[in-house]
């Protein structure tokens, strides 16, 4: 087999994701973090067509410095009637200065004749002639065979007829597109093997998510002889996205055995998805394979048991491999060995404490009967387990009391207001907050009253904040549960808090986080 190439067009098709809008920078920060990956390929976008793109390309001469990828021009075929030396889009993707131009054209007769409005014969002299002269320039080219897979059911003949063309020309790899994402695996099969067979092109895979089935695609592409595979991290793309290319490229080396990109690049799999999900403001999944937050957390008690004796009788792989790690979630499924693998992550031995166990498996599984959860409040579990161990460790301060008001104004807008009063440090601190919410006000005013006791905690930051209604059948006198994740710009945790009213929890995971937060630090409690 040919060195398998990785093409990312996260920048190009990924950017085509409902919602996705990518800055010049965004696209540049992105393709710095694909060239750390370790991909072959990075699709920049369509310079000539898109001015964003025109100056991405521009820019990238003085401002992207590619250790290991190549950075490639998209584009498409000249148009029909004209020669390609006349065509300014295709002066344009010259003009962009990659050494590496991926064209599109078309390949299913209907789009040819009624998308194109031109004759079969003219689509393949299009081919031919834009090929050709890009190749004279010194470029290498790559052709993605639009609706390749639909237009080889329709008519085979001209299909293959399409890709003999671009690969006579001097096209390196001709990309077969499942553009519409309809096919299966087993169809994806027979179509490459029967390509590679009739016209000795090296071919390539570009699929689309619509059945589900992209990654899965894109491997049996590989199987079947393909050496060329395209896809977008994190799944980003138009409708359902294209194939998640952290999956593809993760399955063909730790489950084909296939050499694609380097074995440590892995390493950094999961910071790479992070990182671009917070340039591209998309949340993480944290289901995704590999690199998801819960692509290795098990919840469980027979999967925790069988994990304490050996992580490999419930897991797939070992999780470093792709910067990923084990998590052990723990809720009322939860039994004593989740409870110790849970301590153990954070550093705490429980293995002669069976009485400590015991203890906080039953209090987890008494607070989940009323509403708490806690596979998605890893810190609170680790605050019971520390308190359990050493009363008092996480007492950083006693309560007084706390208060709130919100005031509207006759223009609609409302203000709010909280106090609070607490002992911390030997001394009783009393501060007002203001917020444009009630929750807002109470954050201010208790990171003021503790400012002066633990200065420490200005490096504490609430970054996300979710409520949920338990039995909305009660209205508003439901019981409210309240998630708060906070950062201290390095990572970040979450902890929770159960009440009838939506302050009260929201007070208790405030407090928690910030405890939390300085237990990181290393800072003793001063009640």
């Amino acid at each position: 087999m040919e060195a398998l190439h990785v093409y990312d067009t996260t920048l190009r098709d990924g950017a085509q994701q409902e919602g996705l809008n990518l800055s010049v920078s965004d696209k540049l920060a992105i393709a710095g973090l694909l060239d750390d990956l370790g991909v072959d390929f990075i699709e920049g976008g369509w310079p000539g067509a898109n001015p964003k793109d025109t100056e991405f390309f521009e820019r990238a001469r003085t401002e992207l410095h590619l250790r290991h990828a190549t950075l490639a021009a998209f584009g498409a075929t000249r148009r029909a009637g004209s020669s390609a030396a006349e065509d300014p889009l295709v002066a344009a993707l010259l003009n962009a200065g990659t050494s590496v131009v991926c064209l599109v054209a078309k390949s299913h007769v209907r789009h040819v004749e009624e998308a194109l409005r031109t004759t079969l014969e003219e689509n393949l002299d299009m081919v031919r002639d834009t090929v050709s002269h890009l190749v004279a320039a010194g470029k290498r080219v790559f052709l993605d065979a639009e609706h390749f897979f639909d237009g080889w059911h329709l008519d085979r003949e001209y299909a293959l007829a399409v890709v003999r063309t671009a690969h006579d020309a001097g096209a390196d790899v001709i990309v077969l597109c499942d553009t519409n994402g309809g096919m299966l695996p087993h169809v994806i099969e027979e179509v490459v093997a029967d390509v590679i067979a009739e016209t000795g092109a090296r071919v390539g895979a570009h699929c689309h998510n619509d059945t589900g089935c992209a990654v899965a695609n894109s491997i049996a592409a590989v199987r079947a002889g393909a050496t060329h595979v395209q896809g977008t991290v994190n799944g980003y793309g138009e409708r359902t996205g294209n194939a998640d290319l952290l999956t593809v490229a993760a399955n063909l080396r730790f489950k084909l055995g296939l050499d694609v990109m380097a074995a440590d690049s892995f390493r950094k799999a999961m910071h790479v998805a992070h990182a671009i999900s917070e340039v591209t403001n998309v949340p993480a999944y944290s289901r995704q394979p590999y690199v998801g937050a819960s692509a290795f957390a098990h919840k469980a008690g027979l999967h925790a048991s069988a994990l304490k004796v050996d992580p490999n009788l419930y897991q797939h792989m070992d999780p470093e491999l792709v910067g990923n790690g084990m998590r052990t979630l723990v809720s009322d499924m939860a039994g004593r060995a989740s409870i110790e693998l849970k301590a153990k992550e954070a550093g705490l031995d429980l293995s002669g404490r069976p009485d400590i166990v015991v203890d906080v498996l039953a209090r987890v599984k008494d607070l989940e009967q009323r509403g708490w959860t806690f596979d998605a409040a890893d810190a609170t579990v680790e605050l019971m387990v520390r308190e359990a161990l050493e009363p008092g460790c996480a007492t950083y301060f006693s309560v007084e009391s706390w208060r709130v008001m919100t005031d509207s104004t006759a223009t609609g807008d409302a203000v709010s207001e909280a106090t609070v009063k607490l002992h911390a440090d030997g001394a009783r601190h009393l501060a007002t907050g203001e917020g444009n919410g009630p929750v807002n006000a109470l954050d201010h005013a208790l990171r003021e009253a503790l400012a002066k006791a633990y200065p420490e905690i200005e490096k504490l930051e609430l970054i996300d904040y979710k409520v949920r209604i338990l039995d909305a059948s009660h209205g508003t006198d439901a019981v409210t549960r309240v998630l708060i994740e906070t950062s201290d710009g390095e990572t970040s945790w979450d902890t929770i808090g159960v009440a009838g009213s939506i302050l009260a929890a929201s007070w208790r995971a405030l407090t928690d986080g910030l405890a939390y937060g300085l237990i990181r630090q290393g800072v003793a409690p001063r009640p």
